[in-house]
């Protein structure tokens, strides 16, 4: 079973992710409370998917394009989001087909931890965004890979993989932990001021059958880490 080939499990993984915990009703809702009011504004969804945050965007009045390494995931996208929505096939470790400043904002929703290095992707992202643009992204908390590998070093970049069902389907997707230092470096090394870092809560319309058991008198878990940046001046070269 190759690993994060999501051209094998599209329709799945995205029925999985209307209504699950995970994505439904914590860290999409936790990306659009930080987007906030997006009218009119201009909104690059990198690594789409089929489009669930897109098309929230969208719907506030933001005027959004997306792209995605998945085909299959795009043909999910075009029939959710409006008609004429620029989608295109791209891989964010390549350079992107988009001008220079094109975009007030870019949405990063749990894609950055598939890559190994950010240095170029992040860099791309920059040039992307007008100066004082934001980057909203979220990937893997830096915690939850010691907590899932205690005896694993929790500073080194190293790369790891799980085995999901999603709606009954089996998929296999692999990520890369860095520690949180890592991370904040590579944000600032690519020309970002950090302007917020959230670990949020649930969605307060969360149905409690989802929670389970030993969630009571709790309000957040333990999952994601949100990031939200802001696009500095570029500095010109002597």
């Amino acid at each position: 079973m190759q690993a994060n080939d999501y051209d094998s499990f599209a329709a799945a993984y995205s029925a999985d992710n209307e209504t699950n915990l995970i994505n439904g009703h914590y860290e999409r809702p936790a990306m659009l409370d930080l987007a906030g009011d997006v009218r009119g504004r201009h909104v690059l969804d990198a690594g789409c998917g089929s489009g669930p945050l897109a098309a929230q965007l969208q719907a506030r009045g933001a005027v959004v394009s997306g792209f995605d390494t998945s085909a299959a995931m795009l043909d999910l996208a075009r029939r959710r989001l409006a008609e004429g929505t620029d989608l295109r096939v791209a891989d964010l470790a390549e350079p992107l087909p988009y001008d220079d400043g094109a975009f007030d904002d870019v949405v990063a929703s749990l894609v950055l931890h598939y890559l190994r290095d950010w240095t170029a992707p992040l860099a791309e992202l920059r040039r992307l965004l007008r100066p004082g643009g934001r980057l909203i992204a979220s990937v893997h908390h830096p915690a939850m890979y010691k907590l899932i590998n205690p005896q694993a070093d929790y500073f080194a970049v190293t790369q790891w993989s799980e085995q999901y069902e999603f709606s009954g389907q089996s998929a296999v997707l692999s990520y890369w932990h860095r520690p949180l230092h890592a991370m904040v470096e590579d944000f600032t090394g690519a020309g970002f001021q950090i302007c917020g870092i959230s670990e949020p809560p649930w969605a307060a319309n969360t149905p409690p059958e989802l929670l389970g058991p030993g969630f009571e008198g709790r309000t957040a878990f333990l999952s994601f880490i949100f990031f939200t940046l802001t696009a500095l001046e570029a500095v010109a070269e002597t």
